[in-house]
């Protein structure tokens, strides 16, 4: 692991940071914790760091935080048993889950568990970075801002539940931004180069059928069943969610 810059020695939020948070990182790992406590540091937010299961049971009782990052396999306290006895305890905090086990059926028993994302190892510091972010952007939600609807279609950005009719959707992280994107251009067509920027961060076109393969995926779970489709195809210009 590479020594810590100056930058990361301190708690302080780079210039130009709006919002710094603060968040505990559970990690048992110590080149792991380490590396991933610099990249937030250096990313302008505050971090503590707790070693096993009751430590970071503890301090997430002991302070507020912004954000939990919390390993799914930890010493003492397994990481669903932490997040579990948080909400048993009615704390809120927003919870991103780190795992080496990546199949649906542990994916979705960490959703269960009141984790809030869950991203799988290996993974890249900027996407973790933008999931913690939104995490906590989405604690800052005024509750009346925190629902989008078109037509019999109802986003919570709060809970991340989708409905439509009242009939439950459940969509993987990329879906659901790309739909919430989608949404909030209602009306409105939405061109790919629109999609890499705002939904991949990509300010490129990599070629590849990437989006059509998302768009075609929620298609699927969001019309499938309904008389009225709402995610049209604009051939030659993009994609629109259809607003009446």
């Amino acid at each position: 692991m590479p020594a810590e810059s100056a930058a990361s020695l301190t708690n302080a939020p780079r210039e130009g940071t709006e919002s710094a948070m603060r968040i505990l990182v559970v990690e048992d790992d110590k080149d792991a914790a380490s590396w991933l406590v610099k990249g937030l540091k250096e990313s302008g937010h505050v971090v503590d760091h707790a070693s096993d299961g009751e430590q970071g049971l503890d301090m997430a009782g002991e302070a507020v935080y912004d954000v939990l990052i919390v390993d799914r396999m930890l010493p003492k306290l397994d990481g669903l048993k932490l997040i579990r006895s948080l909400r048993d305890q009615n704390n809120k905090v927003p919870i991103l889950i780190l795992s080496a086990l990546n199949d649906v059926d542990e994916r979705v028993n960490g959703l269960r568990s009141g984790g809030d994302d869950y991203l799988a190892k290996p993974y890249s510091f900027a996407e973790l970075l933008a999931r913690v972010e939104g995490l906590g952007a989405r604690k800052l939600l005024d509750p009346k801002d925190a629902k989008l609807r078109v037509l019999d279609l109802e986003i919570d950005l709060m809970t991340r539940t989708i409905s439509r009719g009242g009939k439950a959707i459940i969509l993987q992280p990329r879906e659901f931004k790309l739909l919430e994107y989608l949404v909030r251009n209602a009306g409105h067509i939405v061109t790919r180069t629109m999609l890499l920027e705002n939904v991949w961060d990509y300010h490129f076109d990599p070629q590849t059928n990437v989006i059509d393969v998302h768009v075609s995926r929620l298609r699927g779970k969001l019309d499938k069943g309904f008389a009225t489709p709402l995610l049209q195809t604009v051939r030659g210009a993009g994609y629109m969610i259809r607003a009446r």
